[in-house]
């Protein structure tokens, strides 16, 4: 099952480039763009392009950029140099316009407490133009949302919901969502991974900031990875995947050689613990399996590593603080 799903995002955004043209142009796109603050903080030299029909996870610890990388596409606040489009737009000489097509779900939500959803959702739509209530009346029912109960008696998952269909409604040819699902519970946040798959088999555009990556290795094409806001790697999900390690325990009342085992390719931070041998294996399994199958074993488990596991591999080993 999950070969078959990630085969299926691989290939989409080639179909909707097939549909679209080669060469399609980039939705979003930055070039050397860079924000400082005076107090430290803030990105530099940022060149990323996000492409029509994708969902491009945007991923990094707190303080790494994700929001300032955000507010910069929606003009929210302006970089010190370099140049961001969106649909081929300035972000800062076609602000409004470029606003007009973008759906945003900030990370922090703040609503109006007096009125109800309904009430909000209303002049929301009238503000966009062209949004039928219908369309967030069928959100509201998809996400199990109480229309006419006041938003300062709903729950944090509720008023999450209204943020998300505020930011849907009206079909916007860019997604940009900033924790889409936090406080929702896992049968909503399977209605809103559907909303976003559906907005990029339509050629839509999502980008998405989460700290859950297990969420964004089920919807996401590409990630980029911020840190000390720098991007240091941009790459499929799929590909990531391929070059994750797998993590083995083994429990075994034999010998075995731990300096053989280290120089076995691909294999890293061996350890034994009593009977517990625990090790990190790249790439062929078979030269590893033939040396646990000359000792005895009580018990082994071999599972691959999550993706949360390897970004942070992939932060502690290959961009450790200088």
């Amino acid at each position: 099952m999950e070969d078959a799903r990630l085969t299926h995002s691989e290939n989409r955004r080639a179909t909707t480039l097939q549909r679209s043209g080669a060469a399609a142009e980039p939705t979003i796109r930055f070039h050397a763009v860079t924000k400082q603050y005076r107090g430290g903080g803030g990105v530099d030299e940022i060149t990323l392009d996000v492409y029509p029909g994708e969902v491009f996870g945007f991923l990094g610890p707190n303080g790494a950029g994700k929001s300032t990388t955000i507010r910069l596409v929606l003009d929210l606040i302006r970089p010190d140099h370099g140049e961001i489009t969106v649909l081929g737009l300035d972000v800062r000489r076609q602000g409004i316009e470029v606003r007009r097509q973008i759906g945003y779900l900030p990370g922090e939500l703040t609503l109006y407490e007096k009125l109800t959803p309904r009430a909000l959702l209303t002049h929301l739509a009238h503000l966009r133009t062209g949004v039928e209530s219908s369309h967030f009346e069928s959100l509201a029912k998809e996400f199990s949302l109480d229309l006419d109960r006041p938003i300062k008696d709903l729950s944090k998952g509720n008023r999450q919901k209204v943020g998300l269909i505020q930011a849907l409604m009206g079909d916007p040819k860019v997604l940009i969502l900033d924790e889409p699902t936090s406080g929702l519970d896992p049968l909503v946040q399977q209605s809103v991974h559907g909303q976003i798959r559906r907005a990029c088999t339509e050629g839509r555009t999502v980008f998405l900031s989460s700290h859950v990556l297990s969420e964004v290795g089920q919807i996401a094409d590409r990630v980029g990875l911020i840190r000390e806001g720098r991007i240091i790697a941009i790459d499929d999900v799929t590909n990531l995947r391929r070059h994750s390690a797998h993590l083995i325990e083994a429990e075994t009342d034999g010998q075995i050689n731990l300096d053989d085992l280290r120089e076995l390719p691909g294999v890293s931070e061996v350890n034994l613990a009593g009977r517990t041998l625990t090790f990190k294996a790249a790439g062929p399994l078979t030269p590893v399996m033939s040396m646990l199958a000359s000792v005895d074993l009580l018990d082994l488990v071999v599972r691959e590593q999550t993706l949360e596991e390897l970004f942070l591999a992939f932060y502690a080993q290959n961009h450790a603080p200088s």
